[in-house]
This record gives C-alpha cells, sequence and structure tokens, in this order.
C-alpha cells in the first residue's frame, strides 16, 4: 500500500473538523518548507530542516505575532526561549532540524533576517532539534546555513509533505519510521470560526505505548508486525511541536495553548520520559505586534484576546491536531535504511486498517 495520511486510510479521530488541507497551513498567512538531505558518501545522512514561518516571506520580521511556550519535558533544545517567555514575541521564523545543527539553523535565520531589511538591531531567533543520530551520521556536521535558507525560501502555503522530510528525515515514532506532521482543527466560537494548526517533528515513544483514536494499536499490531529498529525495545527520543492559531491570543493564552499540545501527545502514548525533549511551541497570528526598534512606536498598541471562557475550544483543537500530526507523520514515513545499515520500519498501514476497523466494530457491538 503506498503511504497515506491517517484520513485518508479511513480513519477518522476526534470530534472537530479539519481545515481544507488538514495541515498547519490552513491557519492563514502561515508557510511551510523543507530542505531535505539524504546521501550515502562520503557519510551516511539522513537529515534536513524544517521552516515554519508564522507569516507570508518575512512579513513575521515586521509584523510580529504573540507567542508561548511550554517544556513538558526538558532535554532537548529551542533557542529563543528566554526572550519569548520575557516578552510573548515571536520575530523570527521557527525552525526545526537535528540535534548537532541548531547553532548553523540560528546563524542562518540571523543572517536571512538582515537580508530581509529586518528592523531589529539583533535577532534570536527560534531553532528546536530532535536526535536523528540512529539512521544519519550526525557527528558529520552536515546542515550548512544554505540548506537552512533553503527551506525558509521553500516556505509555502497549502498541502504540507511529511514523513520523511525537512528535519523529520532521519527520526523514529513508537519505533517505527517517524519525522514530520500536520493536522489541523477548526472551532466555531460565537460567531467566528477559528482555525488551531500542529505541526510537529516525531522522534520518541515505545511500540507498546502507541495508541489511535484511544485503541491500544501498539498492542493488537503485536510484536511481530516489522522488527523493532533496535536490539530490545525502549522508550525513548523527543518531539517537537509547533502550534498556530489565527484566534487573537495574548502571550499568556498562548502558553496555556502550547501545554494543550501535551494531551494529544499523550492520547498517542508519549508520557515525557526523563531522555526526551518534549517542547512546544504556540503562536497567534491574530495581533499585528510592531518590532521593537530603535525610534519605534512609542504610543500604546492596541490587542486583542479571546475571553478566557472559550479557551476550552482552542484547547480541544489543539490536543486534537497533534494527535493526528503524530499519526499523520507516521502514517506518511517510509522505511528508512540509513547509518551503519541500521533499517527503520514504515508502520504498516494495511494491518493498521484492519486493526483499527475490528476494535471499532467490537467497541460498537458492547
Amino acid at each position: 500500500m503506498s503511504r497515506q495520511r491517517l484520513r485518508d486510510l479511513g480513519i477518522s479521530i476526534g470530534r472537530l473538523e479539519p481545515g481544507p488541507h488538514n495541515a498547519i497551513t490552513d491557519v492563514p498567512g502561515v508557510r511551510v518548507g523543507h530542505f531535505t538531505l539524504t546521501r550515502d558518501e562520503p557519510t551516511v545522512v539522513r537529515s534536513g530542516v524544517t521552516a515554519i514561518l508564522p507569516r507570508e516571506g518575512g512579513q513575521v520580521l515586521t509584523s510580529n505575532v504573540f507567542a508561548g511556550i511550554h517544556s513538558f519535558n526538558g532535554y532537548g533544545e529551542m533557542t529563543g526561549i528566554p526572550w519569548i517567555e520575557e516578552s510573548g514575541i515571536l520575530d523570527s521564523p521557527i525552525l526545526i532540524t537535528n540535534t548537532c545543527s541548531v547553532g548553523v539553523c540560528r546563524d542562518a535565520v540571523c543572517e536571512w533576517a538582515v537580508q530581509k531589511g529586518a528592523p531589529q538591531r539583533f535577532h534570536l531567533p527560534v531553532v528546536a532539534e530532535t536526535y536523528d543520530g540512529w539512521l544519519s551520521d550526525i557527528t558529520s556536521f552536515s546542515i550548512a546555513k544554505e540548506h537552512a535558507w533553503a527551506a525558509m525560501n521553500a516556505a509555502a502555503s497549502g498541502p504540507v509533505a511529511e514523513g520523511n522530510v525537512g528535519g523529520g528525515t532521519g527520526m523514529i515514532a513508537h519505533e517505527f519510521k517517524g519525522g514530520i506532521g500536520t493536522a489541523s482543527r477548526r472551532a466555531r466560537l460565537g460567531e467566528a470560526t477559528y482555525t488551531v494548526g500542529a505541526l510537529v517533528q516525531a522522534n520518541y515513544g515505545a511500540r507498546r505505548m502507541l495508541r489511535c483514536g484511544g485503541i491500544p494499536v501498539g498492542d493488537l499490531l503485536g510484536p511481530e508486525v516489522t522488527p523493532l529498529p533496535w536490539p530490545v525495545p525502549r522508550d525513548a527520543g523527543s518531539i517537537i511541536v509547533v502550534l498556530a492559531t489565527d484566534a487573537p491570543l495574548i502571550p499568556v493564552q498562548c502558553k496555556r495553548l502550547a501545554r494543550r499540545a501535551t494531551t494529544g501527545l499523550a492520547w498517542v502514548g508519549g508520557y515525557g520520559t526523563n531522555g526526551s525533549g518534549d517542547i512546544f511551541i504556540a503562536f497567534s497570528t491574530g495581533n499585528d505586534v510592531p518590532p521593537s526598534q530603535p525610534g519605534g512606536p512609542t504610543e500604546p498598541v492596541p490587542v486583542r484576546m479571546m475571553p478566557s471562557e472559550t479557551m476550552s475550544r482552542l484547547f480541544l483543537a489543539a490536543a486534537e491536531a497533534t494527535e493526528e500530526a503524530i499519526l499523520n507523520a507516521m502514517c506518511m514515513a517510509e522505511t528508512m535504511t540509513g547509518f551503519q545499515g541500521r533499517t527503520v520500519h514504515a508502520l504498516p498501514l494495511e494491518r493498521l486498517k484492519e486493526v483499527m476497523t475490528r476494535a471499532r466494530a467490537a467497541l460498537t457491538a458492547r
């Protein structure tokens, strides 16, 4: 069977409806781009960079967005956290790559911003990572600034490539092939409808813990469905979650939204192991925030925010989008052989569909 997203398999989860592309790009203005690097010489590399632009082109440099961070378990890296915690403002693209390439990608964003004519005197960009060293020679330091630029320059609206692409190229999820995944949900609040989109770089989890729509598919698939990537089962790794919404949120509300990625992660079977870097960022495009610059505006800036009573619907949207984004990453990822001849097998879609059909039929029959 060719690789398909979860819904294309006939498996729908959650209560809210997705946006037209079921992707983070359903949030107006949000763009995603990838650069994928796969080679066997002079060293085996299965890596890349994924870029999320909160506004079209370089507009985030001149029209910043409010943002919030949540670290579920902090054995990982995301640059730019102190300033977002302090100011609640995101003024750069978000890049995701491998653990050893955070620095070069961060520097690349700074130079990209200068080339775009950014008004800020200096830059504190957001770059996050997960470890792809099982399938890629991570110590070859193969990612260069040109690769980060390529990801940012490729950022576009519409459908988003998933699985073995960009920063997710060499990642592993629940002991199947993992990588990049995305999904969205629409939440109607009063007379308005808002979108919450999620993009994940999934590189965590044990097979026995895997769930899909509440069904313990990790157990039901059976240990013989595909070989494990390593000699004995293990539960390690990390996940980065980026949430975007067009609902007008202030920074503390973005932080609250970011926390709800934890719920979606838990629904799939992640629980934040000691060695896991589970770091989540949420941003809102619902306000235009002027950049910090010499001679900038000194007058108060009008800001809109959602009433606290309406946040629960957005929380559900964030949790559901995160859950489905992780599963989409696994459904779209293909079996990969990489560093030292190691092979990580893809989630078997025919078997997943069979297991879900039988489990749901059994529940209906009760």
